[in-house]
């Protein structure tokens, strides 16, 4: 096992499983990110995206795969394992990967899921490529490689990062998409290289962060502490280190205060206000993994950790309930679990 679930193990994982299982192949509701160049292209979303139809969109339909192979790795023995296995049977085969990769060929899809749908299809397709069967990775290989080639494609002429607390953030994008360049089964080392030298261009020179502005109403990203993860997993360590150093220098004193102060989400039927849950989660999941690349006695860790539990503790509760949560915030607590 490569990786521990914390604050309640098995339960967690059998929950989450269970949770994506229900909603992975719902079709509907469904929010696609289509665009129509004629009228034979108004079609449902499972002729759309034969394996990406479900969980409200694409994107969130991807990254409820990742949740699930990522959960099969570590708990290989579970029911909700066996399930899982059959759905991949079922999905992921060379036929239906193939018609995700013809949607990608045309001329409208261009921008289709850029950066965060990319970020996760790259995600998912690491986490296949370590996974007990390789006819799933295989089949996922075509649709990996175009994504790829999108971000090869777009990085060089976007000349400003986005820095904003949601779908289009750019530091997310890069983050994601370094797991699968740098997977020992994959080991894209020019992409990495491209994914590193466009985070130092884009965030190289940021200095003492006030983190204004967070949190947005229908934020689910920090825009700073996304960033600093960002860095932290493509700066040599040293490097990383004296960046984060000047970029948030008051983290000790739990400055800026913004970032220490779960988020409000006040009522979880409304997607967009959903989407602080998220926010709590995701900032979980920044603070403890940037909380463990500084060393042991390192004064900012014991305030980097307490933000971390009480992000935890105001939505970990509440990944399930409503559907507007339900569709996607167990793939962001288990980062936060997992970090």
């Amino acid at each position: 096992m490569d990786g521990t679930i914390e604050l309640g193990t098995l339960s967690h994982a059998a929950r989450f499983a269970s949770i994506a299982l229900g909603h992975v192949t719902r079709e509907y509701p469904n929010r696609p990110g289509h665009t129509l160049a004629g009228p034979q292209d108004a079609r449902t979303p499972a002729s759309l995206h034969p394996v990406f139809h479900g969980s409200y969109d694409w994107h969130s339909c991807v990254h409820g795969y990742w949740l699930l192979a990522r959960l099969l790795r570590l708990y290989p023995a579970t029911p909700e394992a066996d399930a899982t296995r059959a759905l991949f049977d079922r999905q992921l085969t060379a036929a239906k990967l193939g018609a995700e990769c013809a949607y990608f060929a045309a001329p409208t899809a261009r921008s289709f899921e850029r950066p965060y749908g990319w970020a996760w299809l790259l995600k998912l397709a690491s986490e296949l490529a370590g996974l007990e069967h390789p006819r799933w990775s295989e089949a996922m290989a075509p649709l990996a490689g175009i994504v790829a080639q999108r971000f090869r494609d777009f990085l060089p002429i976007a000349t400003y990062p986005v820095r904003v607390g949601a779908h289009p953030n750019t530091a997310f994008g890069l983050r994601m998409a370094a797991d699968w360049a740098g997977h020992a089964h994959i080991q894209d080392k020019a992409l990495l290289a491209l994914l590193r030298h466009t985070a130092e261009r884009w965030y190289g020179a940021d200095t003492d962060c006030p983190a204004w502005g967070e949190p947005g109403g229908d934020d689910f990203l920090s825009s700073a502490l996304v960033e600093a993860e960002c860095m932290r997993r493509l700066l040599p360590p040293d490097a990383f280190l004296s960046w984060f150093g000047r970029f948030l220098p008051d983290l000790a004193a739990g400055r800026p205060a913004a970032l220490f102060m779960p988020a409000i989400a006040s009522d979880r039927s409304d997607g967009k206000i959903a989407h602080l849950d998220g926010l709590n989660l995701s900032r979980a999941w920044c603070f403890r993994a940037l909380a463990r690349a500084l060393p042991e006695a390192d004064a900012r860790r014991p305030a980097m950790q307490q933000a971390a539990a009480a992000h935890l503790e105001a939505s970990l509760p509440h990944v399930s309930g409503h559907y507007m949560g339900e569709h996607w915030l167990a793939s962001f607590a288990l980062l936060a679990l997992e970090a």
